[in-house]
Order: structure tokens, then C-alpha cells, then sequence
């Protein structure tokens, strides 16, 4: 018997049941113009939850490395800050002149949308850059590296990003996530599973592998959510405005 999807199954399972299901019937050799026509719907469904994960996974990796980037932000205030109370005269006036810098654009930065932070960051950085704050980075252990540490997540932020965004305007407007994935789950569900249902029992010889290949797909599927419910879904990352 074939169980229906779970509707509560993530994107990526969801767009996996539905490629792992259609190359299983692109194996079967099951020539049935009805099915022939239920899974040409269900390819082309599946192309744009493809295209919904897609960015959904670019968005999780820029959001992962803003999150690098913030950690140098914070590194960099909390040494220089820390210096501020260091009993050596030249060390203290150093971080004095450093915080100085680093207050005009303030921690605060790093709760900025990313547009905005990338702009107040790279000004900084090109603050830091200027000659007349060199001494005073070279004399606090640790402040260069940690310079040079921000300038790579900045860029390695900043690159990520264009890609993203000539992404985004390649393919154009993407649908809802949490919609496409339930039309295409509930097309498997409603007509798919439908359908193997009453064919394998009206036509064993030539459904039945094939049906219980999809059950054996989704069952695997299903095993996964239910194992998932019974922990906290904490691998979601936090949003940030563009």
C-alpha cells in the first residue's frame, strides 16, 4: 500500500520524492499515456520547487557568511576595547585612537541590512587603511590580523552575494517556497498516488514494481519527518534584511 507524502516534509525531501520518483518511472518502462502525461506535470512542478531550493540554499550561505563577518566586527570591538584598559601608556592611547574609529560606525552595524552593513564596513576598513592609524594597529597584538580577518569575510561576503544576486535576476521571480512545495506534493498525493493505487490492483503485472518502488520512496521519506519531529528544528538560520 502507498502511503501519501508528508506534507510537512521539508523542500529538499520533497523535491527529492519527486526526482527520485520520476526517475524511477523514466526506468519502468511503463508506457501509460495518462501517466505519461500526470508525471510531464509533475516534471515540470518540480523544476520550480528545483529553482526554490536553489535559493533557498544561496540565501542560507550568505546568511552563514554575514554571520562570519559580524564575528570579526564584534573580535575587532571587543580588542580594541579591551586594550582600552591595558596599564601601558602607549597601548591604552593606541586603542583609544582605534575605538575612536571603530565608534563612528558603531557595533551596531552588524544588525544593519546587508546592503547597508557592506557600505558602513568597507568604510571602516578604508578608515584603518589610512597612514596615520598604522602605528597604532601595529601596536596592538592581534588588531592587524583581525583587520585583515574582516577585509576577507567582507569580500568573501560581498562575492557571494553578486552570485546571488545575478542568480536571482536570471531566473527571475520565484514563487513562494512553502507553495510550490505543497502544489507539488499535493499533485504526488492526489493524483499520482491516486492513480498507482487503483492500477496496480487493476494491473499487477505491469504497476506493481513500479507502485511499490514510490511506496518504498515515501515510506523513506515519511521514516525521516517522523524521526525530525521528535527534535527541535534548530538548524533554520536566522533572517536578515537585503
Amino acid at each position: 500500500m502507498i502511503e501519501k507524502l508528508m506534507t510537512n516534509s521539508r523542500n529538499t525531501e520533497v523535491n527529492d520524492v519527486a526526482t527520485r520518483t520520476s526517475g524511477a518511472f523514466q526506468k519502468s518502462g511503463i508506457t501509460d499515456p495518462y501517466l505519461v502525461t500526470l508525471f510531464t506535470i509533475l516534471d515540470a512542478l518540480n523544476l520550480k520547487l528545483s529553482l526554490v531550493v536553489k535559493r533557498t540554499k544561496a540565501e542560507s550561505d550568505l546568511a552563514e557568511k554575514d554571520e562570519v563577518r559580524d564575528d570579526k566586527v564584534r573580535a575587532l570591538y571587543y580588542l580594541i576595547n579591551g586594550f582600552l584598559y591595558h596599564p601601558t601608556k602607549e597601548i591604552k592611547e593606541a586603542a583609544q585612537l582605534l575605538i575612536e574609529v571603530f565608534n563612528k560606525y558603531g557595533l551596531a552595524i552588524i544588525g544593519q541590512s546587508y546592503s547597508t552593513e557592506s557600505s558602513l564596513v568597507s568604510s571602516m576598513l578604508l578608515d584603518y587603511a589610512k597612514p596615520e592609524y598604522a602605528d597604532a594597529i601595529a601596536t596592538l597584538s592581534g588588531c592587524a590580523e583581525l583587520i585583515a580577518a574582516l577585509q576577507a569575510a567582507q569580500t568573501d561576503f560581498e562575492q557571494a552575494r553578486i552570485a546571488y544576486e545575478t542568480d536571482k535576476a536570471k531566473e527571475g521571480m520565484v514563487e513562494n517556497a512553502t507553495a510550490v512545495k505543497k502544489e507539488v506534493a499535493d499533485f504526488i498525493n492526489n493524483k499520482i498516488v491516486v492513480y498507482l493505487k487503483a492500477m496496480e490492483q487493476a494491473i499487477p503485472e505491469t504497476f506493481g514494481v513500479f507502485a511499490s518502488t514510490v511506496a518504498q520512496i515515501i515510506a523513506d521519506n515519511n521514516e525521516q519527518v517522523k524521526k525530525r519531529q521528535q527534535k527541535p528544528d534548530d538548524d533554520k538560520p536566522e533572517e536578515k534584511p537585503e
